[in-house]
Parts: C-alpha cells; structure tokens; sequence
C-alpha cells in the first residue's frame, strides 16, 4: 500500500531497547507520515501533543483526536500509515511490548 502524495517523514528516536520494551519518540513535521508498517508487538502510545493525527488503513483513512498525556494501546498486526494533519509538529512516544503478558 503506497501514498501518491510525497510526503516528509516522521523522525523515530529509539530510546531504550531491551529485552522486554522498545521505546520511541516520533516526532511530526506538519504533514509528514511514518510510511506503510505492520506494528510485530502490542504497543501502548502517549501523545506529547494535542491535536489530530490521520491512519491510513487498508479498511480507509481513519482520523482520531489525541490529547497530550492520554494513552491508547492497540494489538500487533495493525497496519498503517499514520500523517500529521495538524499545522504544527506532533508528538507521541511508542511503547512495545515484546513479551506477552510483561514477562520476559
């Protein structure tokens, strides 16, 4: 699944990765994307940033309002493509679990 429009990309900071978690801070230039991926672990995110943030999905695009501090958690397998819509940088650090259940 590709986009036709040329968009920037999001900037992915990995701050830990070990055994159990890896964690990341993505950072949204105004309309930049993470590009197309499949998400291989349960991840939990928390939104640095208030605003609206675009998924495009294989079932349509889905747009969701996120608030700073209020996090979501959704299942491995989910594939996506998710842009800023906002006119200002957007914020948010990613959680994986790589161990079901938070045992290693």
């Amino acid at each position: 699944m590709n986009t036709s429009k040329a968009r920037p990309r999001a900037v992915p900071s990995v701050q830990i990765d070990n055994g159990r978690v890896i964690v990341t801070q993505w950072r949204f230039a105004p309309g930049a994307e993470t590009g197309w991926h499949r998400h291989g672990f349960d991840y939990i995110v928390v939104p640095m940033t208030t605003g609206r943030l675009l998924a495009e999905t294989g079932d349509g695009d889905v747009t969701t309002d996120l608030t700073a501090g209020v996090s979501y958690a959704r299942p491995m397998g989910v594939e996506h493509n998710v842009v800023n819509i906002n006119d200002f940088e957007f914020v948010f650090v990613e959680i994986e679990l790589k161990s079901p259940g938070g045992r290693s």
